[in-house]
Formats: structure tokens, C-alpha cells, sequence
């Protein structure tokens, strides 16, 4: 059974993220609030985990996960980013983007882009989520929290809870999300090239 955590939106209680954090590092998979959505995420280096996550999320190995980054330093540290990219990634967190970039060594095989050696990377502009992150101390590994078969992402945390509890480690319930897609953007080629628009202006990046 899921254990729900009730947090508030701008000052979140650091007692309950600290079991949230807890839950993660004995493998388990959350649902945790974004700037875009709610999502599920799990441990990156906890292979079990990961499956978990997929199964949940009923996605197999060839869907593209996103590590969640507390700052740009951390992003640096799981892809390949040249000066031009870093300015455009600069330009653009924390907000709602996903960049696709080369994996680095650093990333498990099993969690970047079976064939291209890719990862979604991001820097989410959500205070619950940032403290999360900050009190795991690493990345977290997290794809848009979508029910099997359906296509729009969930966004009420009691929805969530009736939906998930019995699959689930924890929710933390910090409100409704603004409900909108990241903005995806492909760093791989020469030219950016804009997956699909959501949150994030594109504009504001000059593409």
C-alpha cells in the first residue's frame, strides 16, 4: 500500500521528504509532482527499480526515460553537451524542457536509448520536486506518470492514489500540476530540432 505524503506546494515539510527519500533508496517507485505534470520516478542506479517503473508505466526498454537534474551541473555530468548546447540548456533551466543528448559513460546502458545511446535530461521549476531532489542528493530517473493504454497524463493526487496505491511506494500529494507536456527538444544533430511543444517557449530559446 502506498504511502501518501501530504506536502505543502511553495513550503514543502522537509520530515515527509525525507521518508519520500528514504522509500527511493529501498527501491521504490513514486508519483511526485513536476512543472508539467505528475510523474513516476525511481532510483537511477537500482536496476529492479527500474523495472519496476517500466512495468508500472507499462512502457518497454526502447521508450526514452528523463533524468530529473537539480542544475545544470548535475546534467553535465550524464551527457555529452558542447559550448553551443550548455548556452541553450543555460537559456532554458529550470523550466519545462526535455533535452535529448548523448548518454555519457556515467549513464547505466539500460536506462539511455537502447540504439542511439541517448537520454532525456531535464530541470524541473517545481519547489516540492527540487527538494526532493536535493535531499536525495543525485539525479532521479522519471517518465510522465501516464496510465497503460490511455494518452493524457494524470494530475489529480487522489486520482493517483486510487489508481496506484497498491503498485506504488509512495505519492506525494503537493496539488494539481499545470497539466501541459514538456517542450522536447533533440540536441543530437546539428541543428536543435523541437520534438514536440509544451510548456516550455521555444521562443524564449530563440528556435
Amino acid at each position: 500500500m502506498a504511502q501518501y505524503f501530504e506536502v505543502h506546494p511553495d513550503n514543502p515539510q522537509p520530515r515527509l521528504l525525507k521518508q519520500a527519500v528514504a522509500l527511493l533508496a529501498k527501491g521504490g517507485v513514486l508519483a511526485v509532482p513536476t512543472d508539467s505534470s505528475y510523474a513516476l520516478v525511481c532510483h537511477l542506479d537500482d536496476k529492479a527499480a527500474v523495472d519496476s517503473l517500466r512495468r508500472i508505466r507499462g512502457v518497454d526498454e526502447k521508450h526514452h526515460l528523463t533524468l530529473l537534474c537539480r542544475d545544470l551541473r548535475e546534467l553535465a555530468a550524464y551527457a555529452r553537451v558542447d559550448n553551443a548546447q550548455f548556452r541553450l540548456l543555460k537559456a532554458a533551466t529550470p523550466g519545462a524542457y526535455t533535452f535529448i543528448l548523448e548518454a555519457s559513460k556515467d549513464v547505466p546502458r539500460r536506462v539511455s536509448h537502447p540504439s542511439r545511446k541517448t537520454i532525456g535530461l531535464r530541470v524541473p521549476d517545481h519547489t516540492v520536486l527540487q527538494a526532493l531532489l536535493e535531499l536525495h542528493g543525485a539525479p532521479l530517473l522519471a517518465t510522465t506518470l501516464i496510465p497503460q493504454d490511455e494518452t493524457e497524463p494524470m494530475n489529480d493526487p487522489l486520482q493517483i492514489r486510487a489508481h496506484y496505491e497498491r503498485s506504488l511506494s509512495a505519492i506525494v500529494d503537493a496539488g494539481a500540476c499545470a497539466l501541459e507536456p514538456t517542450t522536447i527538444i533533440d540536441l543530437t544533430d546539428s541543428e536543435p530540432q523541437i520534438i514536440r511543444h509544451g510548456g516550455g517557449d521555444v521562443a524564449r530559446l530563440g528556435l
